[in-house]
């Protein structure tokens, strides 16, 4: 599975941890920035993460600011993008199940970075069901015609 990572300053202390996992559960990953915690603007993170997985460069996406709120508002104005914003660990299991989200949503200043780490792992482990929530699903899919 390849994940498209990016933050903003707010969450790259964060990203850089989560890069860490990565590399020890064996993923591959592009960074899509920033470099370090100078200013910048999360829109422009969360367009090229989006972009990368709604065209299928890549199979998901981690999104990381202050809050995550931000970056999920961002994300899913791209059309194919199904971010969800995760501060424990039942959402992050439910929306691969459920909903079968593409970019995860973090924010930094919100969750320490142990469970952040387990949100990942869990986000990253889980499976979509299909099923009756594959209804749902195309019927969010019609929603971005």
């Amino acid at each position: 599975m390849k994940i498209a990572i990016g933050s903003d300053h707010g969450g790259y202390n964060l990203k850089e941890k989560v890069k860490v996992l990565l590399d020890d559960l064996g993923f591959e990953y592009k960074d899509f920035g920033p470099a370090n915690t100078d200013s910048v603007d999360y829109p422009d993170f969360a367009q090229e993460v989006s972009f990368g997985v709604s065209r299928g460069a890549f199979e998901r996406g981690i999104l990381i600011c202050g809050t995550g709120i931000g970056m999920s508002i961002a994300a899913n104005k791209v059309k194919g993008v199904r971010a969800a914003l995760c501060h424990d660990l039942f959402s992050a299991k439910a929306t691969r199940q459920h909903n079968n989200s593409n970019i995860l949503a973090m924010g930094e200043r919100v969750i320490g970075s142990g469970l952040a780490l387990e949100i990942v792992k869990t986000w990253l482990g889980e499976e979509f069901e299909g099923g009756r929530h594959q209804r749902r699903v195309d019927k969010i899919f019609k929603l971005e015609e």
